[in-house]
């Protein structure tokens, strides 16, 4: 029987850190056609970028209106049923509601509330590594090479790579470590002040069954997949012999110490 309509998302944010398969997951929902075109629309280091491609008039300080920004972002985002999907890392989150509050002033203070009036309906996928080691490894090395995906559909960069070739660096994968944790913690602790509570994803589950992990997802966002819709990812895995290289190195180096 067709969902009740009530049931079903306006909007929803993919709530990542870096190397938990944000970009493979969001092509996946994208495969579906109904999961709204989600990519990360608010990465402040891209939002120029985006709004060229949207041809948003620029202000006489070189920036654009937040509000344009936004309605830009929501016509792009959206499948035809209306649908918007985004990606937000931790510490985008802060930066997208205080700008939202400068448009809603009504609100400011209130996060669900900005979000809510800015995307309607809205709700959140979590998605999570239990191998750390691994997501930080991953991390270190798109940083050094600035190659952070293979493949994908419209996304405004960071496939491009600069021909550095990959170093091993034990403290910088302590860093990376030390700050997926405190990240994770972070949006947990953001879910539970807010009363949320997310759709989690585990990276682990989605490398083992794509097909299964987003179709739970779309039941979770309201939404069915059309029949004989294929749900196909749009991008190819990285992680290599390198990094379980770099893994072991840095058991290794743990252990010496």
């Amino acid at each position: 029987m067709p969902r009740d309509p009530a049931d079903r998302v306006d909007s929803y944010f993919v709530c990542a850190t870096p190397r938990t398969g944000s970009s493979l997951l969001l092509g996946l929902l994208e495969s579906t056609g109904v999961a709204g075109r989600p990519q990360a629309y608010f990465r402040a280091p891209d939002e120029l970028r985006w709004a060229d491609r949207w041809q948003l008039p620029r202000t006489a300080e070189g920036g654009f209106d937040y509000a344009d920004y936004v309605r830009a972002a929501l016509a792009a985002g959206r499948t035809e049923n209306g649908v918007f999907g985004a990606k937000l890392m931790w510490g985008t989150l802060d930066e997208v509601v205080e700008k939202l509050a400068a448009s809603h002033p009504d609100l400011a203070g209130n996060e669900v509330a900005l979000l809510n009036r800015a995307f309607g309906r809205t709700r959140f996928v979590l998605l999570r590594r239990d191998d750390v080691l691994a997501q930080a490894v991953s991390w270190l090395r798109a940083e050094q090479t600035d190659s952070w995906f293979i493949g994908g559909n419209g996304e405004i960069g960071g496939n491009a790579g600069n021909g550095r070739p990959p170093r091993f660096d034990a403290d910088g994968i302590r860093h990376l470590i030390e700050m997926i944790t405190e990240h994770n913690a972070a949006w947990e602790a953001w879910f539970a002040s807010w009363g949320i509570r997310p759709h989690v994803v585990r990276y682990e589950e989605l490398d083992a069954d794509m097909v299964d992990t987003t179709r739970r997802i779309l039941d979770f966002l309201g939404l069915d997949a059309p029949a004989g819709c294929p749900i196909a990812p749009r991008h190819q895995r990285q992680s290599d012999e390198l990094n379980r290289q770099w893994t072991e190195r840095y058991r290794a180096a743990v252990a010496d110490c």
